[in-house]
C-alpha cells in the first residue's frame, strides 16, 4: 500500500466511512458503491493532492477541498478564475502537474467570459493554504460566442508530459472543422501553455498551432491507456452517436460531416457515417448515453477489470465498463443505473479504487470498493 493510500484509508476509517453503501454484482466482480462525501454543488472534476486531500470543482465557480478524513472544508479555495456559469459552462476540470511535488502547479479548465460570450480556457496556479497564487492563464480560445453549450474541458497530462485539453464546438457545428478555431478540437500544450514544435498544424498557415485533433463535437472524457500510453477520448453525439476515439496526431474525427447520430427530432446530419480521411470511433452509442468522465482501471482491487475503460452517463445515470483488449472493444457492461443520478466524472484514486462524481446540486463523491 502506498503512503497516500494509507493516509486515505486511515482517514476514511476515522471518519466512519462508508457512510452509505449499496452492493452490486457485475459479470466478474461484486462491489459496493459507497458515498464518501456530500455537500457539493454540481461537482465536475476531481484530483488528489499528495497528502491524500481531494480537490473538487463546482460548476458554479468554486474549488473545494475534501480532507483525508472525508470532511468537506466549508470555505471554498480563493483565487479561482471568473467563470461563465451558464448552461454547461462554469469551473470544470482540475488536474495536477505530473511533477506536482516539485512544481506545485494545479490546472483548471473553465468557460471564460469576455466580449461576445465565452470560450474554453485553462489556468494554472499554486495552492497556499486555502488560496490559489501565481495564477497564469495558459490558454484561452479567442473566438468567444454566446450560449452555454459545448465547452469540452477535460484536461489530462499524457505520458509525453504534455497537457491535452478538449474543447467543444460551442453548438456551432462548422467550427469543429475550422483549423483556424480552437473550439471543437483536442489541443496539446506544454505545461506553461506554449506549443510543442511537433504539433501537427504548427507550420500550416491559418491553423491554430495548439490543435492536435479536430472534428470533435463536445469531448468530456479523456483517459490515458496504461501500457500503450494512447490517449482516448469520448464525446457527445447529437441524438445518438456518442463516440469513443483514440487520438492520432492531426486526425479528423468527422463532426459534423460524419456521425452515427441524427438531428434532434430526426433528420440526417452531414454525408453519412463514414468518409475518406475521417476517423471511425472504436465504439459508439446509439441511443446516446451522454458520456462524461472516463478512466482506465489499473488497480489491484478488481483484477478482472484491469485494463478496462469506465465511463459515466449523464442521460441514464449509469456507469459503463468497456472491456478493452489493446485497441479493440470486446464488449461493455452497465454496472449500475440511477443509483447516484448523473455520473459526471470517473477517476482512479491513489488507493487503486474508482471514484465518481454525481452532477447534482446536492452532489457528492462516491467510491467503488470490493465486497470482500
Amino acid at each position: 500500500m502506498t503512503v497516500i493510500a494509507a493516509i486515505l484509508f486511515t482517514g476514511l476509517a476515522a471518519a466512519g466511512w462508508p457512510a452509505e453503501a449499496a452492493t452490486f454484482r457485475s459479470q466478474v466482480h461484486d462491489f459496493r458503491l459507497v458515498q464518501v462525501a456530500k455537500g457539493l454543488d454540481k461537482p465536475w472534476g476531481m484530483a488528489w493532492l499528495p497528502d491524500g486531500r481531494m480537490l473538487v470543482t463546482e460548476k458554479s465557480g468554486q474549488l473545494r477541498l475534501i480532507g483525508a478524513d472525508g470532511s468537506l472544508d466549508p470555505k471554498p479555495i480563493g483565487g479561482t478564475p471568473k467563470v461563465f456559469a451558464r448552461g454547461q459552462g462554469g469551473l470544470l476540470d482540475v488536474t495536477l502537474h505530473p511533477d506536482y511535488e516539485r512544481t506545485g502547479w494545479i490546472y483548471l479548465s473553465y468557460s471564460a467570459p469576455g466580449s461576445g460570450g465565452a470560450s474554453t480556457a485553462v489556468m494554472r496556479a499554486r495552492l497556499s493554504g486555502r488560496q490559489l497564487t501565481d495564477q497564469q492563464v495558459i490558454f484561452e480560445a479567442d473566438k468567444k460566442s454566446g450560449g452555454g453549450r459545448h465547452f469540452g474541458s477535460r484536461i489530462r497530462f499524457g505520458p509525453d508530459g504534455l497537457l491535452y485539453v478538449t474543447t467543444g464546438e460551442r453548438g456551432q457545428e462548422s467550427r469543429a472543422q475550422d483549423l483556424g478555431d480552437a473550439q471543437g478540437k483536442v489541443l496539446r500544450l506544454h505545461d506553461d501553455g506554449s506549443v510543442p514544435s511537433d504539433n501537427p498544424f504548427v507550420n500550416q498557415a491559418g491553423a491554430r498551432p495548439e490543435i492536435f485533433t479536430y472534428g470533435n463535437r463536445n469531448p468530456q472524457g479523456l483517459a490515458i491507456q496504461p501500457g500503450s500510453g494512447l490517449v482516448w477520448t469520448h464525446e457527445h453525439g447529437p441524438q445518438g452517436g456518442d463516440e469513443i476515439n483514440i487520438l492520432r496526431a492531426g486526425a479528423n474525427y468527422g463532426w459534423p460531416e460524419i456521425t452515427y447520430g441524427e438531428q434532434y427530432g430526426g433528420g440526417k446530419i452531414g454525408i453519412g457515417t463514414a468518409a475518406a480521411d475521417m476517423e471511425q470511433p472504436v465504439l459508439y452509442w446509439t441511443p446516446s448515453i451522454a458520456p462524461s468522465g472516463m478512466e482506465f482501471y489499473d488497480g489491484d482491487a478488481f483484477p478482472q477489470w484491469k485494463g478496462d475503460l469506465f465511463a459515466g452517463s449523464l442521460k441514464f445515470g449509469h456507469l459503463v465498463r468497456v472491456d478493452v483488449e489493446g485497441t479493440t472493444v470486446r464488449g461493455q457492461e452497465v454496472l449500475f443505473k440511477r443509483e447516484i443520478g448523473r455520473v459526471r466524472d470517473v477517476r482512479q484514486g491513489p488507493d487503486g479504487l474508482l471514484y465518481l462524481l454525481n452532477d447534482d446540486r446536492k452532489g457528492g463523491v462516491f467510491r467503488i470498493e470490493p465486497v470482500n
